[in-house]
Formats: C-alpha cells, sequence, structure tokens
C-alpha cells in the first residue's frame, strides 16, 4: 500500500488553516481529555488525525472507525514518531486501512 506523502502533506496544511470543524468533538479530542499532552503534541496528533480522516473520506465524526483511528495515531506518537505525515500514514498501515479512491 502506498500513500502519497505530497497530497498527506497538503492535507495536513489544509487542516492546520482552518481547525477542527465547528462544533464538531471528534474522538482524538476526547482521548486528549484522557492524556496529558502539550500544545505541540496536540497540534501534531490533531493534523495527523485530520489527514487521516481526509484520505477515508471520513466525514461522519460520530464513525466508531474515528475512534479506531484516533486511538492508533496516539499510540504511533507515543511510540516515537512525531511528524504528523508519517503518524497518518504509519497509522493507516498498521490499521490496515486503504485510502478512498
Amino acid at each position: 500500500m502506498s500513500f502519497d506523502m505530497a497530497r498527506i502533506g497538503i492535507l495536513l496544511f489544509t487542516s492546520w488553516l482552518r481547525g477542527p470543524p465547528p462544533g464538531a468533538f471528534m474522538a482524538i479530542y476526547r482521548m486528549f481529555r484522557e492524556g496529558v499532552f502539550s500544545p505541540d503534541e496536540i497540534e501534531s496528533l490533531s493534523a495527523a488525525y485530520e489527514a487521516a480522516l481526509k484520505v477515508l473520506r471520513l466525514k461522519d465524526r460520530e464513525d466508531p472507525v474515528t475512534e479506531l483511528i484516533a486511538a492508533k495515531i496516539i499510540q504511533v506518537y507515543r511510540l516515537g514518531e512525531h511528524d504528523p505525515a508519517t503518524i497518518c500514514t504509519r497509522s493507516l498501515k498498521e490499521l490496515g486501512v486503504r485510502p478512498a479512491g
């Protein structure tokens, strides 16, 4: 499985510019309440999460799959990876999901 790193980078940048959708309290943000993360860590994790949802074209932020993606992103981060694009790519690969075509 191959991910287009340039496309993921663009998705990360546009996600960073927009921030989370208004009124959306997504899975990863719920998980932030349960852990101790610095503002920089939250920024990296949020960017990776948003990029993963865009790659998979998941619009329903209440979809149970988003919880799995959030947990995997946090796990990959805790294993030492801090680049949002790499976190996104590795998380999706480890979950065995393919980008929406």
